[in-house]
């Protein structure tokens, strides 16, 4: 079964669009004008959305290689490396985050282990 694509808003301004050019009504000019500046909104708004996302991706990739600047060949709770990242605007969900990207690129592993008191943490170190 294909999926049906969703009509957009641009794509609802480009039929009206068509519907209009196609009549023969008094304001015909003005609201093609209307419907024109609505799409380059719309386009706006998207290009705007764009640059946001990469701006956050490359944030996102800076963090990224700070936590792993910070890991070692020994294994570290996500508390320990958030205290040697410095950064009091770094969380620990942050960090958490973004160690767990590096496991899914084989750049880090993870290890379940027991502390003192006999409960049980997730430890982080860099790939062999």
């Amino acid at each position: 079964m294909e999926k049906e694509k969703k009509m957009t808003k641009k794509d609802y301004f480009n039929e009206l669009k068509v519907l209009v050019e196609g009549t023969d009504i008094e304001n015909k000019g003005e609201l093609i004008y209307f419907i024109e500046s609505q799409i380059a909104s719309i386009d706006a708004k998207a290009e705007k959305a764009k640059e946001r996302a990469a701006a956050k991706r490359a944030e996102g990739d800076e963090l990224r290689e700070t936590v792993k600047s910070v890991l070692t060949n020994e294994f570290q709770t996500a508390e320990e490396i958030t205290a040697k990242v410095g950064d009091e605007e770094i969380s620990k969900a942050k960090v958490i985050a973004r160690l767990t990207q590096l496991v899914n690129l084989g750049e880090a592993v993870k290890e379940q282990t027991k502390t003192e008191d006999n409960k049980s943490k997730m430890t982080y170190k860099l790939a062999d």
